[in-house]
């Protein structure tokens, strides 16, 4: 290739020879834009590169890494990209057809969209328990900029094999960043910060689970170590307000001692349990949700783990009309 592709795939592996060739098939019979692979293969033992140039053709560009983690390897991978858009594929999902064209066609006609997702599709149905099928629905219910900036802080907002994303956006940012959290959604986290987020409304991509994958394995994809990340990122917006807790229980306590550790500390907490309401959690009244209002220097932060209970919430607080709301788990 002597033109720059438009786009940028990139797709590290690690001893997948069962999924790798399924995986970039599905990228190389893309139609469209202008792309190129970059295959990283990530120290793989089992001829896992093998397959996959067996597949490849003139657009795969390879590169080998000996065992240096999602993170560098990523890093390694978009330090040779010469797309104007990076796109993501990992190498045990499944792009449909016409995904690059979608996703471009959206960053063309919506120039403050700096990533771009898509629905997607869990699968193989017998590995999809509930909770993993009710975070699919989620991340798939979020499709305009608002929705993605109203619940950032939930959790990651957009799957990442799914993503595609403006490659300025993503220099001018630093790139990906190794350390105690999720890769991608520090990456989103800081991208946030320069533009807006939407999706394609149609699946685009099968995303695979199974018993190994890295967000149920990794200390990086804890619990602990996301809701850390979050209070990290969140907590320079919070300084100068008085904060206002609504989630009194293990989630709510929880949030409130990580954004402790960033010099910030809950005024107040709210709870419809009659039995909490009175009480004192981690120093703070426990108030009654019933009749709640804002001062002006103060911020709600809704902090529920309770199934339907932030919808409950949502629906509560656009009813009063209340500012400064921010939905943190």
């Amino acid at each position: 290739m002597t033109d720059a592709p438009r786009v940028s795939v990139l797709l590290p592996f690690r001893d997948a020879t069962m999924t790798i060739a399924e995986a970039l098939a599905s990228v190389l019979v893309q139609k469209g834009p202008t792309f190129e692979v970059i295959a990283i293969d990530d120290g793989s033992r089992d001829g896992s590169a093998e397959v996959a140039r067996a597949v490849a053709d003139d657009r795969v560009r390879f590169l080998r890494t000996e065992g240096v983690g999602i993170t560098e390897a990523l890093s390694r991978g978009l330090a040779l990209a010469r797309g104007s858009l990076i796109a993501r594929m990992d190498a045990d999902d499944v792009s449909l057809p016409g995904r690059f064209a979608a996703q471009v066609e959206l960053l063309d006609a919506r120039s403050t969209v700096v990533a771009c997702g898509s629905f997607v599709e869990a699968f193989p149905q017998e590995r999809v328990q509930a909770g993993l099928a009710r975070y699919v629905a989620w991340q798939n219910s979020l499709v305009t900029p608002d929705a993605h900036r109203r619940d950032l802080f939930v959790e990651s907002p957009l799957c990442h094999p799914s993503v595609m994303m403006r490659a300025s956006a993503v220099a001018s940012i630093g790139g990906y960043r190794d350390g105690p959290f999720p890769e991608d959604y520090d990456l989103f986290l800081r991208l946030a910060a320069l533009g807006d987020f939407a999706k394609v409304e149609r699946v685009l991509l099968r995303w695979r689970h199974g018993e190994g994958r890295l967000t149920f394995t990794d200390p990086r994809y804890s619990h602990a170590a996301i809701r850390e990340l979050k209070a990290r990122h969140l907590a320079p917006s919070l300084h100068g307000s008085r904060l206002v807790m609504w989630g009194a229980g293990k989630t709510g306590k929880r949030f409130a001692r990580a954004l402790e550790g960033h010099g910030l500390k809950v005024c107040r907490f709210l709870d419809i349990d009659p039995k909490k309401i009175g009480s004192v959690a981690r120093g703070a009244p426990i108030e009654a949700v019933d009749g709640v209002t804002l001062a002006e220097d103060e911020t709600l932060l809704v902090a529920l783990g309770a199934r339907g209970a932030r919808a409950t919430a949502r629906a509560l607080v656009e009813a009063r009309g209340l500012p400064r709301v921010v939905y943190v788990a």
